[in-house]
């Protein structure tokens, strides 16, 4: 009975060996459960590209995971929010989101170092 259970879990989280962020280093998984709103943005930019992003989306919601960034969104008590907000109170003029490529990396710095070197 135990075997028989066991390889269906195991078929059910086949998707897992393809996901992105499996590195065996555990190396990125601070940045999926960071508190900080540009390591959420860098960590749902890591994972747009990704293969398996709906299923690791699909799970997460089904086990209601309480906090962090699953198959691209942020989520919080076991459901999808649009964005965490800094502590405090909100300012008059939203600044502007920053753009992530797909490996994390701030999107348009290239040309500012270039005009400051």
């Amino acid at each position: 009975m135990f075997a028989i259970e066991f390889e269906a879990l195991a078929a059910e989280d086949a998707w897992r060996d393809r996901a992105r962020c499996r590195d065996a280093s555990g190396a990125t998984t601070a940045l999926f459960f960071s508190e900080q709103l540009d390591d959420i943005a860098r960590a749902k930019a890591f994972c747009g590209p990704c293969p398996v992003r709906a299923e690791c989306l699909a799970g997460a919601l089904a086990r209601r995971e309480p906090w962090g960034v699953w198959g691209g969104e942020l989520l919080a008590h076991g459901r999808v929010i649009a964005q965490k907000r800094r502590r405090g109170r909100p300012p008059k003029v939203r600044p502007p989101e920053p753009v992530y490529d797909e490996w994390g990396r701030p999107v348009g710095t290239e040309e500012r170092s270039a005009s400051v070197a």
